[in-house]
This record gives C-alpha cells, structure tokens and sequence, in this order.
C-alpha cells in the first residue's frame, strides 16, 4: 500500500538519484502522523472550550495533586512554555474562573497558580474524554505495532534528549 511519502519519496530517487531519500520514509511519516494526531486531540479539547496549551496546563495543576497547584516556574516546566507565554495563559484561565492566583504560605513573594473547583471539574471531565480519544486511536493499530511504536519512541527521544 502506497501513500504520500512513498510518492516523494519516488520523486526525489527520479530528480536526485544520488540521494538517499529513505530517512524521509520514518520521518516524514511520523511527522505527518504527529500532525494527525494533533488535530485529533485538539479536536477533544475544544469540546470543552479549550485548546492543546490550556489542556496542558490544566493537566499540569490536576496531576500535582491536591490542593492543585504550582509555582510559576514550575508550571512553565512541566508545560514546556517560558514564564512569559505562561503568564497569558493563566490570565486567560483566571478570566474563565478556572484557576487562581494565590499567595504562597511561606514566601509572600512567591505566588502559585490554583485549580478552582470549577477547572477540577472541567480537566477531570477533559481527561477523561482525552483517554477515551487516546484509546480509540491507538485500537486503528494492532496492539503489536502500539508496543512497538511506544518503545522506538522512548529510545529515540532518550537519545535526541540526551546531554
């Protein structure tokens, strides 16, 4: 079965026979599925008014566990953003009324970002709902090739990763 790649792949061996184009046979593929999936995913998240950053976020504060919440920088950490980016999407949640700004108990300098009872009960609702999608896209391949898959991407990440 042929697809998209393939067909560029031909392409280039016909226009650069000289090169080598296989490399392009895992990576185009896995970043033309990485795109797909996104857009699945996102497509979970914006049933509950959210997008992929705001999910993320979320997650971040419901996963700390109680009472659900983090420092700035930490959040920036587990979210992957600078404290800038950060800043704009928690003041868009706050506005929403599902986190809060609030002071940190031991250092008044220092404030943290809190899930309201209203953000618990959206990312509990978003979660659960992102591992129904989960599942259904993962049953498209057998569970072989998902064992497969998991374990080359755990290598490859560990390696492009590593300092």
């Amino acid at each position: 079965m042929q697809d998209h790649v393939d067909l560029i792949q031909e392409q280039w061996r016909r226009e650069r026979p000289d090169l080598d184009a296989s490399p392009s046979g895992v990576i185009g593929r896995i970043h033309r599925l990485a795109l797909a999936l996104t857009d699945e995913l996102t497509a979970v998240y914006a049933q509950f008014g959210l997008t992929e950053a705001e999910f993320d976020l979320l997650a971040a504060l419901r996963r700390s566990g109680a009472p659900y919440e983090l420092a700035a920088g930490a959040l920036a950490e587990h979210t992957m953003v600078t404290t800038g980016g950060l800043t704009k999407r928690v003041d868009r949640l706050v506005e929403r009324g599902l986190v809060a700004r609030v002071d940190d108990g031991d250092d008044r300098r220092r404030r943290l970002v809190r899930l309201t009872d209203d953000g618990v009960d959206l990312i509990d609702r978003a979660f659960t709902a992102h591992l129904t999608n989960e599942r259904r896209l993962l049953a498209l391949i057998s569970p072989d090739d998902a064992d497969a898959l998991r374990e080359g991407a755990r290598h490859w990440l560990a390696a492009l990763t590593a300092n």
